[in-house]
C-alpha cells in the first residue's frame, strides 16, 4: 500500500469499531472527509455501499462511492475491515483506490492502522501533483485524523472540540512570531519563531507527527481486500447536491 498510518488508542475495541465504523461517527473525526453515508445494498450478499464527499470551497464538493466489508470476530482476536472507493468527479484527483483498516490487541488498548492507495487521474501531470503535493497531504490528513481519534477515544472530547483546540493552537504558532517581530528585539523574535516552530503540540491537541508512517516490514494486505468489488457508480437516485455541479 502506498500510505501507511498506526497509531496506538488506549480504548476497547469495540469503541474504536464502533467510531470508525459508522459513517455518522466516522465522519466526524476524519479530516478528509465532509460526509460519509451507506447506501441501500442491492442483495444481502453484497458487501456495504457507502457515499463520500470532501467540500473543497464554498461552491465545491467532490463526490465518490465505495464498498466496504469487514471482520469483526476472528480467531486471532484481530479485526479487519477493507474498502475500494472511487470517485467519478473530474475536479478530483483521485480516481480509484482501495485500503484497510486493522484493530490489533494491544497492552491497554488497540493497534489501530490503515494501509491504502489509490490512482491519479489527469495523467503526467496529476502523477506529479500527487507525488509532490496531494499524497503527503493525504498522509498527514490521514495521521492527524487518527490522532483526533485517539484523542476522542482516550479523552472523551468531542472531536468538534478537538478541531477548534487545534485551529487555537495553529493561530497562536503563526501569530505570535509575527507579534514579536513587529513589537520585541531581533533576538527576541527569533526565540519566539523558535519555540513556535519546536515545541511539542498541546496534548489536548490532534498531531500528525504522533502517529506511526512507515510500514514494518512484512506488511501485507488483509485477503479480505481481494474479495470486494470494484465500487459502483453514484445511484441515479442519490444524485449529486448543487454544490457538487
Amino acid at each position: 500500500m502506498g500510505l501507511y498510518i498506526e497509531t496506538r488508542i488506549r480504548t476497547d475495541p469495540d469503541t474504536l469499531w464502533a467510531r470508525s465504523q459508522d459513517p455518522r461517527e466516522h465522519q466526524r473525526w476524519d479530516l478528509r472527509f465532509t460526509e460519509i453515508a451507506p447506501l441501500p445494498r442491492t442483495g444481502d450478499d453484497e458487501p456495504d455501499r457507502f457515499r463520500y464527499a470532501t467540500r473543497l470551497g464554498p461552491f465545491l464538493t467532490v463526490a465518490g462511492t465505495g464498498t466496504s466489508a469487514g471482520e469483526r470476530h476472528r480467531a486471532d482476536g484481530e479485526r479487519v475491515s477493507a474498502l475500494r472507493f472511487a470517485s467519478p468527479h473530474p475536479l478530483s484527483l483521485l480516481a480509484e483506490g482501495s485500503g484497510y483498516w486493522r484493530y490489533v490487541p494491544a497492552d491497554g488498548g488497540v493497534r489501530f492502522l490503515t494501509g491504502y492507495d489509490y490512482r491519479p487521474r489527469w495523467g503526467r501531470p496529476g502523477r506529479i501533483a500527487d507525488r509532490w503535493v496531494f499524497r503527503p497531504l493525504m498522509g498527514w490528513a490521514t495521521a492527524w485524523s487518527f490522532d483526533r481519534l485517539r484523542l476522542w477515544c482516550e479523552t472523551g472530547t468531542p472531536p468538534e472540540r478537538l478541531r477548534l483546540h487545534w485551529l487555537a493552537e495553529t493561530a497562536l504558532r503563526l501569530l505570535a512570531p509575527a507579534a514579536a517581530a513587529l513589537l520585541a528585539p531581533p533576538a527576541a523574535a527569533l526565540a519566539v519563531l523558535a519555540a513556535a516552530l519546536l515545541l511539542p503540540p498541546s496534548a489536548r491537541t490532534p498531531a500528525a507527527r504522533r502517529c506511526l508512517r512507515t510500514a514494518p516490514p512484512r506488511t501485507a494486505a488483509p485477503a479480505l481486500l481481494h474479495t470486494l468489488p470494484p465500487a459502483a457508480p453514484l445511484p441515479a437516485a442519490a444524485p449529486a447536491s448543487p454544490r457538487e455541479s
